[in-house]
């Protein structure tokens, strides 16, 4: 049914609803949450504006909330323009404004301190937006979706905007579970076709393959032909290799003769990102019309108008302007705001051609683009290297293809000779992105939930998490294969059992025979040792599994760390590596040839000539060299077992090795159920120990420190409420406390090792000692409780905190540091969120009043620029509404 407003509503729109958006917003006026799973562009939106549609209507209020601040700035936009400044609000870590509105815009973790602080906000509220609930799979910040689903009000409805997930139904269930009635829309089906590609690099004959990866649905069969193995096999020593991936330069350039720009291609490395603009600029591409490079500068001097000359220069701002004159851009977190926001500017009007980007561009940011290059398919997480999943490649090809312009979307895979085309063509094909829940109870959920409920209720709020739900529903299912595998197991048994005796120890007995006759190993030095005695020309009989009969030493060599290597010439390969391991005994030189001269090892001709020396040679031996000398007579007493007459014999032992396997995969089934039942609840447990024993705890009270930790929102909660009733942030001036606290905010996240860290003269080298102290006893603490550690402090960023707090100019204060603007700028903004937090709790009113002025001298210049809207004093949030983290 379609009531009269809705199509008020769906005639302000100017287009015609797809069915899941229909079906969406029949949930909305049966007054039912939804969760509205569909792929990136396919309208999401929509329903989370009749939900601001209806609330408007009803009156009461709406909550929009986004992952990030980014996303939140942009909603806010988006909505002001359609409802008006005087209908909608913004909530971030930067800004207050208009918070009485009917309609807010905030970051999730928000929304989640209003719930804990039962804000006076929350009166009124009707429905609240979850935006990208995917993100609750994130490792960092993903559990507070799930803390704003557990307690925001049940008569609250939720609107949950997912990107397509395979378990979307599962995802509804345990929304339902926790508040009641759910509908589950899905899209399947992309607004745009999606074309994948695969682009190949051609020494030999000078020129970029571009191939469809799954022509009618199926790998294409002339892809595996590109893969290094296949390569390698197709040809002789010394060959150089063909393929190679592909340049970025030859890739725009492939685009553009295509007419495949504009086009987004994904690096997953910032500094590569500003390498491959510089590299086209180099090359002279330039892919814009002089109109539209009047249009780029008169949209990028909007956009930097607040900032200075001096910090414009500092950023390189010359240089960045002529990339995008060009039609050339790089879109990252390591960019200050204004250039980034300038980037999405001028690319949405189709005036910048070609961006390179990290993924931090597919989170919701609104930039399609026609065509999407990946040029790797792994990445690297701040710890380690890692494949994409099926999930993020959905993600980051959901940019291909412009709604309303291009009817076709393209997503190309480049060429690498580490990823075989059966991989990248699987990854295309895939449909599997599975949400897995991130949850974990942290000090500060601990606390709060002490604070708000009685002990049963507080592990009952904990067992609803989605987490558990999750590992509930393994555990039924271990459950269920345990029984399947017990049933098998009985079967097995019966079937292993012979009426003429014990299978087993006539098995036992055969082996322990084998075992006695096989020869012992010879050390690997003693090896190693032999092998430093041969010398080019000798013969010895091939190792086994490095082909048959006798191989001539070509050359003995010595690498770093002392491993020995032998490249030997034989049957049936050209040149055979050997090393101690390859070998079992020490290696019997059997004979001895005189090699070609010129010695060109390379060459076949020289390679042959060394193969039929070989075979004409007279050899003392041709036992092989890792063959074991005759068996004993003496079998052992297991030929005379009773159960070695047994007919059945062969079907005995197959199903007595069943039954080890089964006894096996029975016990590590118990052990990964014993871990998954109750999980979270024994966390919890385990938290509240060390809270008692640190004093924030008092039986089921709360302490004076553990209130102060309730109202502590960040990854270090304890160790900063600690260094707070410690006394360790006291009786600093704003600069010092700065350097301090930016210890707790700052993470070293490069594969590179972090420089020696400097302190100006004054307590901040030593504050910061005391707080890493502090933390070496908590993370005993938390090991011996089996908890995961807490960060200790970082003063990587203490000293350029310091620095701008105390009124440095940009150009000096980033002076000789391996920082660009934008992780300035981001690791500033995510030290000022901290102090104006420390600003509202700190128990020492000097120490509160210290922060806020901290606060207030980090905020100027370029930090203050790149907030793209007017901001308000921290103070205007209401008590324990702490910006995000």
């Amino acid at each position: 049914m379609t009531f009269p407003d809705r199509r008020a509503f769906i005639d302000e729109l100017g287009f015609t609803l797809d069915p899941f958006q229909v079906s969406a917003l029949d949930a909305l006026d049966a007054r039912r949450s939804v969760l509205v799973a569909a792929p990136t562009g396919s309208g999401k939106t929509v329903v989370a504006d009749y939900a601001v549609h209806l609330t408007l209507r009803d009156g009461g209020r709406v909550f929009y909330t986004t992952p990030i601040k980014a996303l939140s700035n942009q909603k806010y936009g988006d909505l002001v323009r359609r409802h008006g400044p005087d209908q909608v609000g913004l909530l971030t870590g930067d800004n207050a404004i208009n918070s009485s509105a009917p309609i807010v815009v905030m970051t999730t973790e928000v929304l989640r301190n209003m719930l804990y602080a039962r804000s006076d906000a929350l009166t009124a509220l009707r429905w609240v937006v979850l935006d990208e609930v995917h993100y609750l799979q994130d490792p960092y910040r993903g559990p507070v979706w799930e803390e704003v689903i557990i307690h925001t009000a049940p008569e609250v409805g939720l609107v949950c905007l997912s990107a397509t997930v395979s378990n979307a139904e599962e995802v509804a269930e345990w929304i339902r579970t926790v508040r009641g009635p759910t509908e589950v829309v899905t899209e399947l089906t992309r607004p745009i076709e999606l074309v994948n590609h695969y682009l190949v690099g051609d020494r030999q004959r000078d020129r970029l393959h571009f191939l469809d990866t799954l022509p009618g649905g199926r790998p294409n069969r002339d892809g595996g032909r590109y893969d290094t193995e296949h390569e390698q096999r197709g040809r002789g020593p010394g060959a150089g290799r063909r393929w190679y991936t592909p340049r970025r330069v030859e890739v725009v350039e492939l685009l553009a003769e295509r007419r495949l720009l504009p086009a987004i291609t994904f690096i997953f490395s910032r500094a590569a990102c500003d390498s491959a603009v510089r590299a086209c600029l180099d090359a002279g591409v330039t892919l814009t019309q002089p109109h539209e490079r009047r249009r780029i500068r008169e949209i990028v001097e909007a956009r930097v108008a607040d900032m200075g000359a001096a910090d414009l220069a500092v950023l390189g701002y010359e240089r960045w302007l002529a990339g995008l004159e060009a039609g050339l851009a790089a879109h990252h977190a390591g960019m200050v705001p204004p250039f980034k926001e300038a980037v999405e500017a001028v690319f949405t009007e189709g005036l910048v051609k070609a961006v390179f980007a990290t993924e931090t561009l597919a989170l919701g940011i609104n930039m399609p683009a026609r065509t999407v290059v990946i040029e790797k398919l792994s990445k690297f997480t701040g710890e380690r290297h890692q494949a994409l999943t099926p999930g993020e490649y959905t993600q980051l090809t959901g940019r291909a293809g412009r709604r309303g312009i291009d009817e076709i979307g393209h997503a190309i895979v480049l060429w690498s000779p580490f990823v075989p085309f059966e991989d990248v063509a699987q990854l295309a094909a895939s449909r599997s992105f599975e949400l897995a829940s991130a949850f974990r109870p942290t000090y500060n959920m601990a606390a709060n939930l002490v604070r708000r409920y009685g002990p049963d209720e507080a592990v009952e709020l904990i067992g609803r998490s989605f987490a558990q739900f999750q590992a509930d529903r393994s555990v039924v299912a271990l459950g269920r294969r345990r029984d399947d595998r017990a049933d098998a197991l009985e079967r097995a048994r019966a079937e292993a059992t012979c009426e003429l005796g014990d299978v087993a120890e006539y098995r036992d007995l055969r082996q322990d025979d084998r075992e006695r006759r096989r020869p012992t190993r010879a050390p690997e030095a003693e090896v190693a040792a032999s092998l430093t005695r041969l010398r080019p020309g000798d013969v010895i009989m091939a190792p086994r599994g490095h082909g048959t009969g006798a191989v001539a030493i070509i050359g003995v060599s010595e690498r770093r760390g002392g491993t020995i290597r032998l490249r030997a010439i034989g049957e049936p390969r050209y040149v055979l590596t050997l090393g101690p391991r390859d070998f079992s005994s020490v290696p019997e030189v059997v004979g001895r040839i005189g090699l070609p001269e010129p010695f060109t090892p390379n060459k076949r001709p020289w390679i042959g000539e060394v193969r039929r020396r070989v075979r004409r040679a007279e050899l003392t031996s041709t036992r092989h060299a890792s063959t074991p000398g005759s068996p004993s007579d003496d079998d052992g007493s297991w030929r005379d077992h009773p159960v070695a007459r047994c007919p059945e014999l062969d079907r005995h032992l197959r199903a007595l090795r069943r039954v080890e396997r089964l006894t096996k995969e029975i016990g590590t089934i118990d052990r990964r159920r014993d871990r998954q039942a109750d999980t979270l609840p024994r966390q919890f447990e385990r938290l509240l120990g060390v809270l008692e024993n640190w004093g924030h705890l008092d039986g089921w009270e709360l302490t004076d420190s553990g209130h102060l930790l309730a109202r502590t929102y960040h990854e270090s909660d304890l160790l900063v409420a600690e260094c707070l009733a410690r006394g360790i942030l006291d009786g600093l001036d704003p600069p010092t406390l700065a350097g301090v606290v930016a210890a707790f905010t700052y993470e070293h996240r490069s594969s590179q090792s972090p420089p020696e860290p400097w302190y100006p003269p004054g307590p901040m080298r030593s504050r910061i000692g005391e707080a890493t102290a502090l933390a070496r006893a908590l993370n005993r603490d938390e090991l011996a409780a089996g908890l995961g550690a807490t960060r200790p402090p970082d003063p990587g960023f203490s000293a350029l905190a310091h620095g701008w707090a105390a009124g440095g100019h940009l150009d000096d204060v980033l002076a000789e540091e391996v920082i660009g603007g934008g992780d300035f700028v981001r690791n500033v903004k995510q030290l000022i969120d901290l102090l104006r937090q420390i600003g509202h709790i700190a128990p020492v009113p000097e120490t509160a009043t210290t922060a806020r002025q901290a606060a207030e001298a980090l905020f100027r210049g370029v930090i203050a620029s790149s907030s793209t809207v007017p901001t308000d004093d921290a103070t205007t949030l209401d008590e324990g509404e702490g910006p995000d983290e």
